[in-house]
């Protein structure tokens, strides 16, 4: 029953000839809570459709209000709602502006027309994408995640393309749940694995087997009488510190400091998912089920997230904060950022995007560093990949889209500009446990102090006063401030939350930050000369990262001291053979041709000094050609090791005499930093 796989229109002619009845006119929203379920279909969705509205029951009171965003012809009449109407007795309606959502009642979107929700009425916007750019399904769900919060469900149906992929994470962030139909029930998967792969979709099912979970999870969720008592609660807050127990034991990460109630609604979240009644259940549950104990921690960090979140704050932070930051710098220095909580990356390309602008609107370059880091790996692993749904283009002007991304084949998607992905390092990092980064201009962490407790937040801005260089810029979100601790920064814009480091105020002595290996520092000596092995229980990527970071280098190498590889970080394929990963080999052993000599030379100085070991001019033999490139061996402190560690680091350099063009529209090649951290 569906036509060609096209971005829009795919109802066949036959369907575009009957007039729709008209919609019944509502005013005044229902007082009581209910769900709204926002349905996306596209290419193949028809078929998708029927089966899934064929499944309801015949019983009319779900108390759930269903909203068909589906891809349609803008220059034709929908009879979308006439075919509804064969599927299921519940009332249907083409929906007209302005008209109220309500329970146990259908609504479809018209032709031609964006739909948005607002305080429980559906709005309808004339598009403002071209044919082919829209992205329908996208508007309607993020509106329906900020309008309706937990009660927003998000249902994503057959279709090419990414449209929806957006609005997951935002009905997600707000704590509503997703369903996506199964690739293999699908006509066109698209829509569907692309929802599926943002890790966010609480149910895959065919689309007949959707509508008996759904109303059992609204039963659940919404038609409960005893919903979880108050975390106050003595059982339930022991309870609930059990659990925390269990994530830390299984993720090693603690959330003992995150706002209880934050808690209580994921964790209540996941128990209406797999229609759990009690809490002690629930742990029960995490005991036995070890991926569960991975769900509830994956829905903990999900945050709302998008490239140039609030506008006005961008526009706020370019005009008080970068003049400033440029003037102290001369050219060619370096402009170190910090974006903690990054999540999936938009924030942090978003600063990026932002300094590039203005270092080519002003011709003043620097080499500009932007440390982007969070806990989830996985986050961590779709920002180092750098590309996003076409959606994007509700949030990035056409301008950015041209000039910083790249279409990807189909055009479903973009990925980021190289020169702008040079520009961020990208780690795994908990903000509460591991140390910050040092001599920052600029620490970007907005909505990550809303869902800590304040115990955590009064320790948090002083941390990042310390992190922040003389007259360096603190960026927080709308809903944060940094409290009682105004001795420590002045305000540069009270709407828009920036916030400058106050330098009169000494600094208090260096807190501990728990088990970490710094990079030692110039002169650094070790007190021993432990030769036994280190021990696998040592995080070896965690040493790596961090000190590649306080490195900020292209390739970094953490051996011991015959020079034997623990960790490898970045493509070192251009230097040595192994991949990058924890390998059992040697270095000076698998070194190229230009660089052993050299190699060897510097680690044994290292060794035996127990200082850094610096060497340039080097011409590495690669694929046939020769890489100029600079070499340094650090010694690293290491109390929790039990031998000496080095962290080699070798960094491409410019060819001498050679003249680099830059790229239009971005960083120029010796202005930003020449690594990559995949």
């Amino acid at each position: 029953m569906s036509g060609p796989p096209v971005a829009e229109g795919d109802e066949p002619d036959a369907l575009r000839h009957a007039d729709s009845p008209e919609p019944e006119k509502t005013s005044d929203p229902p007082t009581s809570a209910f769900a709204i379920v926002g349905i996306g279909a596209s290419a193949g969705g028809l078929s998708a459709i029927e089966a899934f509205f064929s499944a309801l029951p015949a019983d009319t009171n779900t108390g759930i209000s269903f909203v068909l965003v589906q891809h349609l012809a803008p220059d034709h009449k929908s009879i979308l709602s006439d075919l509804v109407r064969r599927y299921t007795p519940i009332p249907v309606f083409e929906v007209e502006d302005g008209m109220v959502a309500r329970p146990n009642c259908i609504y479809i979107i018209p032709p031609n027309r964006d739909m948005a929700l607002l305080n429980g009425t559906l709005q309808l916007l004339e598009p403002s994408a071209p044919r082919g750019h829209r992205m329908p399904i996208d508007f309607f769900f993020r509106s329906l995640a900020h309008d309706q919060h937990d009660r927003a469900v998000g249902i994503v149906l057959s279709g090419t393309g990414s449209d929806g992929t957006l609005g997951v994470r935002a009905v997600k962030g707000e704590g509503g749940i997703v369903m996506a139909q199964s690739p293999e029930s699908t006509e066109y998967d698209g829509m569907p694995r692309a929802a599926i792969a943002t890790g966010l979709v609480d149910y895959v099912l065919p689309p007949a087997e959707m509508p008996a979970q759904l109303i059992a999870y609204v039963a659940h969720a919404f038609g409960r009488t005893h919903r979880m008592a108050p975390p106050a609660l003595p059982v339930v807050e022991d309870t609930l510190k059990k659990i925390l127990v269990l994530l830390r034991a299984q993720t090693k990460h603690d959330f003992s400091q995150y706002k209880r109630s934050t808690i209580a609604r994921r964790v209540e979240r996941r128990m209406a998912v797999h229609q759990i009644e009690r809490l002690d259940e629930y742990l029960r549950y995490l005991r036995q089920t070890p991926s569960e104990v991975n769900a509830l921690f994956r829905d903990l960090l999900i945050g709302v997230t998008s490239f140039f979140r609030d506008p006005q704050a961008f526009a706020a932070l370019e005009e008080k904060v970068l003049p400033r930051l440029f003037a102290a710098k001369e050219a060619g220095g370096t402009i170190r950022v910090w974006v903690p909580a990054c999540s999936t990356g938009e924030e942090a390309y978003s600063i990026a995007i932002v300094l590039q602008e203005w270092m080519d609107a002003t011709r003043q370059h620097c080499r500009v560093q932007v440390f982007a880091t969070d806990i989830d790996a996985k986050a961590i692993d779709q920002a180092r990949a750098g590309v996003y749904p076409a959606s994007i283009a509700t949030d990035v002007s056409p301008e950015r889209l041209a000039r910083f991304f790249v279409p990807e084949p189909g055009g479903n998607a973009y990925r980021i500009h190289k020169g702008i992905r040079d520009m961020l390092v990208l780690s795994e990092q908990d903000v509460i446990r591991d140390p910050p980064f040092s001599k920052l201009d600029l620490i970007s962490c907005r909505n990550f102090l809303i869902y800590v407790e304040g115990d955590l937040q009064k320790k948090l801005i002083p941390l990042f006063h310390y992190a922040l260089a003389p007259g360096g810029v603190l960026f927080l979100g709308t809903s944060e401030s940094i409290g009682e601790a105004i001795h420590l920064f002045s305000t540069l814009d009270r709407q828009w939350k920036l916030y400058e480091r106050k330098d009169e105020t000494p600094h208090a002595a260096r807190p501990s930050w728990g088990p970490f290996l710094p990079v030692a520092t110039e002169g650094a000596r070790s007190k021993s000369q432990r030769t036994t092995p280190v021990p696998t229980k040592v995080r070896l990527r965690e040493v790596t990262e961090h000190a590649m970071l306080e490195e900020y280098s292209a390739v970094g190498i953490l051996v011991d001291a015959r020079g034997d590889i623990l960790y490898l970080h970045g493509r070192t394929g251009q230097y040595l053979e192994p991949a990058p990963g924890e390998a059992g080999v040697n270095m000076l052993q698998m070194a190229r041709e230009g660089l052993r000599r050299d190699l060897t030379t510097a680690l044994h100085r290292c060794v035996a000094g127990k200082e850094p070991v610096r060497q340039g001019g080097l011409r590495i033999r690669t694929n046939g050609s020769f890489t100029a490139a600079s070499l340094a061996v650090l010694p690293i402190a290491s109390p929790n090791a039990a031998a000496d560690l080095f962290l080699v680091v070798i960094q491409e350099a410019p060819p001498l005499g050679n003249d680099r063009a830059e790229s239009p529209g971005v960083v120029a090649a010796d202005a930003a930093p020449e690594h990559t951290d995949e």
